[in-house]
């Protein structure tokens, strides 16, 4: 810990799922190390994790956008755009909570996960989104998507951008358009609060993570649970849901509700093979820990469709759709499949921490 400094930091992460909040973890105990007083904004199952990993920290409630998904890929994006007048209307009113937030707490920095409102005229604001080119079904509707989202963007003193910045990297055109921002757009590497074991792997051992917004989590956890009884695998489910007290019984498997993050990164290094969703902050963990992985993106949630396909095309992972998953055709395949693990930078972030605080001071 360095000497304490009269920085106020505020890190608000989106609440679709919990990866956008545990992709902030190493960039909130980076700050703490800092010296800067941090303060944490969040609702429901984000703000339960947050407050398990920083005890100590204050925790503003913060409502999220708390958008549904469709259970048929089909409706996908027709239910996404029925909620958007909710999602405009969340963003319009974050704002008016930071404007007051600020006085009272006499915040100098935001960090804004994702959440298009949370930027303020008087302080440095910093946007973190790997999203800076929206997958949608048509082209034309990109382009439209693509101005929208930078006309919020803009608005921002920063983009930070959890990827490298070369052709090396983990989340190819979504973060590398060739259209950018006009504000400072900055390459802050992955981000991971996992850490690697050496020589940890069992044998055998299959994690399943469950995660993402309802109905998709529990439509994907039903198709796995009808399939798990014919594994030879010793076989751990973790359902993602850290508010469940209600626990389910499957013969043959461990099936545990939701993991703080030291008990998750253990049952990531045991396993020899994971299986999860291709959410963007997944996949920057399993980078870090060089995972064999099988990924099943939500169906309809493009980002995610996208994400699986590049990664599946480098041998970094492999690439199931949900409609047609079976559970033993996918753990043979992954077997036989010749992984290829990136090995890319995963502390850069650190050094655009020191250069916003050398700033901030300097005002």
């Amino acid at each position: 810990m360095r000497s304490k400094i009269n920085i106020t930091v505020l890190v608000a992460p989106l609440d679709w799922g919990l990866g956008h909040c545990t992709r902030c973890i190493p960039l909130i105990e980076y700050f703490q190390q800092s010296g800067c007083t941090v303060i944490l904004a969040a609702e429901g199952a984000q703000a339960k994790l947050l407050q398990e990993e920083f005890p100590l920290l204050t925790i503003l409630p913060l409502r999220g956008y708390r958008i549904r998904y469709s259970k048929s890929k089909r409706w996908f994006a027709a239910k996404i755009l029925w909620q958007l007048p909710k999602l405009l209307q969340s963003i319009k009113n974050e704002q008016i909570w930071l404007n007051r937030v600020v006085d009272e707490h006499k915040i100098d920095i935001v960090i804004s996960d994702n959440r298009y409102g949370l930027h303020h005229p008087s302080i440095r604001s910093i946007i973190i989104t790997h999203q800076l080119q929206v997958q949608t079904p048509f082209l034309w509707t990109e382009k439209i998507v693509q101005r929208r989202l930078f006309k919020f963007i803009n608005q921002f003193s920063a983009c930070w951008v959890p990827d490298a910045a070369g052709n090396f990297n983990l989340s190819g055109k979504l973060a590398h358009p060739h259209l950018m921002p006009a504000i400072p757009v900055v390459y802050i590497g992955p981000l991971s609060r996992m850490n690697k074991a050496n020589d940890y792997t069992l044998p055998k051992d299959v994690l399943i993570l469950l995660s993402g917004p309802e109905p998709q989590r529990t439509l994907l956890e039903t198709i796995i649970l009808s399939q798990v009884h014919s594994a030879e695998e010793k076989i751990t489910l973790v359902r993602g849901l850290p508010l469940t007290t209600e626990h389910i019984n499957v013969a043959g498997v461990k099936v545990i509700n939701h993991l703080p993050a030291a008990a998750l990164n253990d049952a990531i290094n045991k396993a020899e093979l994971v299986i999860c969703r291709s959410g963007y902050s997944t996949i920057m963990d399993l980078c870090k820990l060089m995972k064999k992985s099988i990924l099943i993106p939500t169906p309809g949630q493009t980002e995610q469709e996208y994400l699986a396909d590049y990664l599946s095309k480098k041998s970094w992972c492999l690439y199931f759709e949900q409609n047609e998953f079976n559970l033993m055709e996918a753990i043979k395949t992954s077997k036989l499949a010749p992984y290829n693990f990136p090995a890319i930078e995963m502390e850069t972030y650190k050094k655009a921490i020191d250069d916003l605080l050398y700033e901030t001071l300097k005002c």
